[in-house]
C-alpha cells in the first residue's frame, strides 16, 4: 500500500469518527426536540457531499505527489547496428531513427539515437564510399541528439587493406571498438536495433 493512500485512508477515517460523533449528537437532540426529520437528512446530504468532495481532492493531491515522485519523464535511448555494406539496410536504419525521434517530439519526450558502425557497414559513414551521406547530413542537422560512431578497429583494417587514410563524413566520431560501444550501451539500458 503506497504511502499516500495510507495518508488518505486515515484522513478519511478521521473525517468520518468526527462526523460521525457529531451526526449522532445532533440525531439525539434532534429526537427530543421538534426539528423536523427533512432538516435532518438535509445536514445528512451535506455532509456526504462534502466528504465526496474531499475524497476526491485527496486522491487527487496524493497523485500529484506520485507524478512528482517519479520524477522528469523518461529518456528513450536507442543503439542502432550497422554492420552490413548494404545502401538499402543503411536507409531502413534512417527511416527507424527518423520515424522514432518524430513519434517521441510528437508526444512531448526525449529520445536518444547512437547509429555504431563496424566491419562492412562502416562504408555508411565513410567519406568516399556512403551512400546516404546526404541523408546523415540533414538528419544530424535536425537531430542533435543522434551520434554516429565508427568503429576504430575496422576503420585501422580498411586503412591497411586500401593502403591509404580512410577519412569519416563530419557528421561521425571515432569509437575504439564498435561492438563493445554496442554493449556498452546495452548495459547502461539502451534498446539495441539492428535492421
Amino acid at each position: 500500500m503506497s504511502r499516500s493512500f495510507k495518508m488518505l485512508f486515515v484522513i478519511v477515517a478521521a473525517l468520518v469518527l468526527s462526523t460521525s460523533s457529531k451526526t449522532f449528537a445532533q440525531q439525539y437532540r434532534n429526537v427530543n426536540s421538534p426539528a423536523p426529520l427533512a432538516e435532518n437528512l438535509g445536514h445528512d446530504r451535506q455532509f456526504k457531499s462534502h466528504a465526496r468532495k474531499r475524497i476526491h481532492k485527496d486522491r487527487s493531491e496524493a497523485r500529484g505527489l506520485d507524478a512528482k515522485a517519479a520524477g522528469p519523464k523518461k529518456i528513450h535511448r536507442v543503439v542502432i547496428q550497422i554492420s552490413q555494406n548494404d545502401p538499402a539496410v543503411m536507409t531502413v536504419a534512417l527511416n527507424n531513427a527518423q520515424n522514432l525521434t518524430d513519434y517521441y517530439q510528437q508526444k512531448g519526450e526525449k529520445v536518444q539515437v547512437e547509429f555504431v558502425a563496424y566491419g562492412p557497414g562502416l562504408r555508411m559513414l565513410r567519406a568516399d564510399t556512403s551512400p546516404v551521406s546526404d541523408r546523415i547530413k540533414s538528419f544530424a542537422e535536425k537531430n542533435k541528439q543522434v551520434i554516429f560512431s565508427a568503429c576504430g578497429n575496422t576503420l585501422n583494417t580498411q586503412s591497411k587493406q586500401e593502403n591509404t587514410q580512410i577519412m569519416l563524413i563530419p557528421e561521425a566520431r571515432i569509437v575504439p571498438a564498435g561492438i563493445a560501444r554496442i554493449t556498452e550501451l546495452e548495459e547502461q539500458g539502451w534498446t539495441y536495433v539492428r535492421p
